[in-house]
């Protein structure tokens, strides 16, 4: 996808977002830490930082008059994420901004009094970030990623897409700890279909490569699971998908807008923006203790039919008419 048609996909969808400006914070300048597990160079990490800002301002916080907002992009590295997250910390913030379970698991480490919202964060409760999602009890709260129990509607759709799949591997990051549970209930729903599912735990880029190629034969396919670390290597499991002629299903609508046969879950900035709302309260005088996490109310299903035509595929009618959107 080229720069130009993503900055037009991200100005439709912020344009899409209430207005609902109110008048600036009084007082002293305030500050705000951000801890995002992409790279600065990563469109979609800077969608995120975009719809986060964005609805600050809408919320009367203005970078530079009444706050300052300190951003670091820990890239999913523990290196970076431990250093960046201590820099963060040191500068005494208000309130911090936390995208995945590695960057908050590092600011929580440090602190467990400076408020933290996260986003994008799968299994709060399982990380032992919160108590529980109702009264999170701690000095964290946020926006979940997704639920379980919806990992199977993956295998489900790629079936739909290609009904002569009889082996499915699933892509997962070593470094995400929710990727066992998320597989069990993929396993749950391949044997209920008749398909083996199999799950290559990865570490490296290399990893990504091996695993595929060696797995790659007729009638399989791919579920790529959900990860920062997996967002980063977009490109390379999408051409080796291509390659290979593999139907695959990703997490993110960014994947099937850059050649990705289909994407389903959901809408990866729009936490973010919401966010915004809880750091506005917590600034506010509000605790973070209190604030419940909030899970995904709707999930967005996006097929690319250039890729299925690539692949020889046809894609169901019933199938199309659920897309929420279609690249031709």
């Amino acid at each position: 996808m080229r720069r130009r048609e993503f900055i037009t996909f991200l100005g439709v969808a912020t344009a899409a977002w209430p207005l609902v400006a109110r008048a600036q914070q009084p007082g002293p300048m305030r500050r705000i830490g951000v801890l995002l597990n992409r790279s600065a160079s990563d469109l979609e990490g800077q969608a995120r930082l975009a719809a986060f800002q964005h609805g600050l301002e809408q919320l009367g916080w203005n970078d530079g008059q009444n706050v300052r907002i300190d951003v670091r992009w820990g890239e999913d590295k523990f290196e970076r994420e431990h250093r960046y997250a201590a820099e963060l910390i040191a500068l005494s913030p208000d309130v911090v901004l936390a995208s995945g379970t590695l960057s908050l698991s590092e600011l929580q480490r440090l602190s467990r009094t400076v408020p933290i919202v996260f986003a994008a964060v799968s299994d709060p409760v399982g990380a032992g970030v919160v108590e529980s999602l109702a009264h999170p009890g701690g000095n964290a709260t946020g926006f979940m990623l997704f639920e379980y129990s919806m990992s199977g509607k993956w295998l489900e759709l790629l079936r739909q897409m290609a009904p002569h799949l009889t082996r499915v591997g699933v892509l997962g990051m070593a470094n995400v700890p929710t990727v066992p549970a998320a597989f069990a209930s993929i396993q749950a729903t391949g044997q209920s279909l008749g398909i083996e599912v199999r799950l290559f735990t990865l570490h490296s880029a290399g990893d990504v490569e091996r695993a595929v190629t060696v797995f790659a034969a007729p009638n399989v396919g791919l579920i790529v699971e959900t990860s920062a670390s997996g967002s980063i290597h977009r490109d390379m499991i999408i051409g080796l998908a291509a390659k290979h002629k593999l139907p695959a299903i990703y997490v993110y609508s960014f994947d099937a807008l850059e050649g990705g046969l289909i994407a389903y879950g959901p809408d990866p900035v729009e936490p973010f923006h919401r966010a915004a709302g809880y750091v506005d309260r917590i600034l506010k005088g509000e605790k973070a203790a209190d604030l419940p996490v909030q899970a995904p109310t709707k999930y967005d299903l996006v097929i690319n039919l250039k890729t299925a035509k690539a692949l020889g595929l046809t894609v169901p009618a019933p199938l199309l008419a659920q897309a929420e959107r279609v690249i031709e």
